[in-house]
């Protein structure tokens, strides 16, 4: 995904949400709208949300170090849990206890056309923000579905945000049927229920997020189509004739590293390996440009040692079809 468009999704999301969270306080305040309060402590929620994504991202730039050689790609992870477990679910916590006490002590709307007019106005900043962050997203997404898009995403930053603008316009739809049904019927329960319904949506978008999140932190391989283009980059046919095994990882969501231990002719000479193994990193390289660190070892492949489980590497890695003279 590319950081700038991460980025501007983030910002609208940003402006969007603060200008939402003063008018539902002030709705709130005016109305006494238990919807309007749990709606108001979501947009300020999510604001912050959008300020520990840009501040991830941020740290993220930071220049690796003898104590982190790797870099601190991997603070925008961390920032996306902390958006998803801490403040979402926050969020969503209140939301049911506000839904639960109205609930339970129901009392009347006054003043209904400050929740309805700031509901209608939220409705149609949260648009703005949802089309900003889908049309950013499709400039990444190719051929995947949105679900796909939101599980295999490596950078976490536009699945936060979409699902968040998803979650408030549902938020929005029910915060505006409960105060509606509310009014219709003159029975403050309502409004409750519509609250309670908003914490409900939030809980459960904040665990897919963390569990989304959760692996990304764990650490994650390239893709799959990265991961064809790296093999096929790796083997030149000529000293490099093969991949006994390999694996990747995300250091962070453009930066890749490649480990790999290559199968080389037994008759070369070590300035024609080493002259090789610079040739494939090149070619890595070229093929995936976020494989920023690539460690190759050579190896003479041995089919029959890899089979008794004496050499290292196993051949179901290498691709197919496999050169002769690796024992295949």
């Amino acid at each position: 995904m590319s950081a700038s468009g991460g980025t501007k999704a983030i910002v609208a999301a940003l402006v969007a949400n603060l200008s939402i969270a003063v008018a539902k306080f002030v709705a709130f305040l005016f109305s006494g709208s238990s919807s309007m309060l749990a709606e108001s402590v979501h947009s300020l929620a999510d604001s912050g949300n959008q300020g520990l994504l840009l501040l991830g991202g941020k740290k993220a730039k930071r220049e690796a170090t003898p104590e982190h050689p790797f870099g601190y790609g991997r603070e925008r992870y961390i920032y996306a849990f902390l958006v998803s477990i801490v403040l979402f679910s926050v969020g969503g916590m209140f939301a049911v206890y506000e839904g639960y006490e109205k609930i339970k002590h129901p009392h009347e709307i006054t003043a209904w056309y400050w929740p309805v007019g700031v509901l209608v106005f939220a409705i149609i900043a949260e648009i703005f923000s949802f089309r900003t962050a889908i049309k950013e997203s499709n400039q990444t997404r190719g051929n995947r579905s949105w679900t796909e898009f939101v599980r295999r995403s490596k950078a976490p930053e536009l699945p936060v945000v979409l699902l968040e603008d998803l979650g408030a316009l549902v938020g929005l739809v029910l915060a505006l049927g409960g105060v509606g049904l509310a009014l219709a019927t003159g029975n403050g329960v309502w409004d409750g229920i519509g609250t309670l319904c908003i914490g409900i949506l939030l809980i459960v978008i904040a665990i897919i997020l963390a569990v989304e999140t959760k692996s990304l932190l764990l650490g994650e391989s390239a893709g799959l189509e990265e991961v064809e283009k790296i093999k096929a980059a790796v083997v030149d046919g000529d000293t490099v004739t093969g991949i006994i095994h390999m694996r990747t990882l995300h250091l962070g969501p453009e930066e890749l590293l490649v480990a790999a231990k290559i199968a080389v002719r037994h008759d070369e000479t070590a300035t024609e390996i080493a002259n090789a193994i610079n040739a494939a990193e090149n070619r890595i390289r070229e093929a995936v440009p976020i494989a920023r660190v690539i460690y190759l070892e050579p190896d003479i492949f041995n089919a029959e040692a890899a089979a008794a489980g004496t050499a290292p590497g196993d051949p179901s890695d290498a691709p197919s079809p496999a050169p002769k003279d690796l024992g295949h």
